[in-house]
């Protein structure tokens, strides 16, 4: 990789206030979860840590994305931004850690020479001892959420030993590693009792829970503990791999009121020469059994999952299955991206022959295709009461989500204005009045009780 340097003179900086500290995350929300770790590890170091406001500190710490090529260009100008802030005398110190920086650090060091040190995402203790901080194992478990306060997200592991010829994840996060149920049981009732009111669970591969430590898929057995969590209300199932799918999940999800009916499971595409060069481990025909099987045990499920276009390969007959797959089986959530050629993947040793603007107009393509779906799904809710959780009040109006949506990707609902005045992490019954693709509008009706 190439970036861009400078040979502008370093201006020597006066410290300010040499324990206040900005933390910049960029990325997915296991980067969110990693900066709620360092923010209160340096709390508990006498610390003022803020969280991406706009406030001036003398130290800053990008949390960085190198998983495709946008994230590692936003990673890249991001940290180019700060290093010029501090070769203008306005930035004491500049520490870079994350994803990009496990990847790409000697490149890093050569060409943004500004930044002080780099650090990888296992090196959290060193990052703090060079700020002449302790890392403190007491805080295990322990965290300060940067999310609004009434939902947080929940890694269950780390890594991931599924061999997918496209993703970086194993080069940046290692082999999969699971954490303990007690420990997580731990962490959850830690944020229940700091008012959080929904669980995201997250990991690179939620299904793969527990067989390093138990020998065993373990993902029901440590739904069960967490749904004994008092104060938390929704459970979110976030990122679980197809092949393999137990089963027993979808059973403990209707043995448990708190699980959201909400399923995040990145199918990524149904070709099978695609599958097959993508090294899914799965053909065409397992994954619409699959997903049948799903919707027969458990009607009332919700699925969102992914796809990627323009893989090596992918022809336009390919792109054409994929469409009527989503077509004939109406998914509720559906994200796309564009194939990115990663160096170091099993998939760069293939040749990147789908052209930049035809991988742009498959995307496009699809989610028209899953935009008149969205439409459809949404139009059907109109005259129903449903439980919303509160995010936030904006413009007069507050918005909220429903079970079967999660925060930043998935559809809101928009309340008129009521007499009644809602807090954030609050759930009310609200009747839907209207519906567009992404979003519902509807009225308040009476607290959940």
């Amino acid at each position: 990789m190439h970036y861009l340097s400078s040979d502008t003179i370093h201006l020597r900086t006066k410290s300010i206030h040499p324990k206040k500290v900005k933390i910049i995350t960029l990325g997915c929300s296991k980067n969110i979860v990693d900066s709620e770790v360092l923010k209160s590890q340096l709390e508990a170091n006498q610390f003022n840590v803020q969280h991406e406001t706009d406030r001036h500190a003398p130290v800053v710490i990008i949390n960085t994305c190198g998983f495709i090529d946008l994230a590692k260009e936003e990673s890249i100008n991001t940290i180019l931004e700060y290093a010029d802030e501090k070769k203008q005398g306005r930035l004491e110190k500049l520490y870079v850690t994350g994803c990009l920086s496990q990847r790409y650090k000697d490149d890093l060091e050569q060409e943004i020479p500004e930044v002080d040190a780099y650090f990888g995402t296992m090196e959290l203790p060193s990052l703090l001892n060079t700020m002449g901080a302790t890392y403190r194992d007491e805080l295990l478990g322990e965290r300060s959420i940067v999310t609004p306060a009434h939902y947080a997200y929940l890694k269950i592991s780390e890594g991931c030993n599924r061999t997918c010829s496209f993703c970086a994840i194993p080069l940046m996060r290692g082999q999969h590693v699971s954490r303990t149920k007690e420990s997580l049981v731990k962490e959850a009732t830690h944020l229940a009792n700091r008012g959080v009111r929904e669980l995201i669970l997250i990991a690179q591969e939620l299904t793969y829970y527990g067989l390093d430590l138990y020998q065993r898929r373990a993902l029901p057995e440590l739904l069960d503990q967490l749904c004994q969590v008092k104060g938390i209300e929704w459970i979110r199932l976030h990122y679980a791999y197809p092949h393999k799918f137990p089963l027993d999940i979808i059973e403990a999800m209707k043995r448990h009121p708190q699980i959201c009916n909400y399923l995040d499971m990145p199918l990524q595409h149904i070709s099978d020469p695609v599958l097959k060069a993508m090294r899914r481990q799965i053909t065409s025909d397992e994954t619409k059994e699959l997903i049948a099987k799903i919707r027969d045990m458990h009607p009332e499920i919700r699925i969102r999952t992914t796809f990627l276009v323009g893989f090596p390969g992918e022809t336009q007959e390919d792109h054409e299955a994929l469409c009527r797959f989503v077509e004939e089986t109406k998914f509720d959530r559906v994200g796309v991206f564009e194939y990115s050629h990663e160096e170091g993947t099993r998939g760069y040793v293939l040749n990147d022959d789908v052209p930049a603007h035809v991988k742009k107009e498959r995307a496009e393509e699809l989610m028209a295709i899953q935009q008149s779906i969205s439409a459809a799904h949404n139009t059907s809710l109109v005259g129903r009461e449903l439980k919303i959780l509160i995010d936030r009040k904006e413009g007069g109006q507050y918005v909220g989500r429903t079970e079967y949506d999660s925060p930043e990707v998935d559809n809101e609902v928009w309340i008129e204005s009521t007499d009644k005045k809602l807090q954030p992490g609050e759930f009310v019954i609200a009747k839907i009045t209207q519906a567009s693709e992404y979003d519902l509008t509807g009225m308040f009706v009476k607290e959940w009780k």
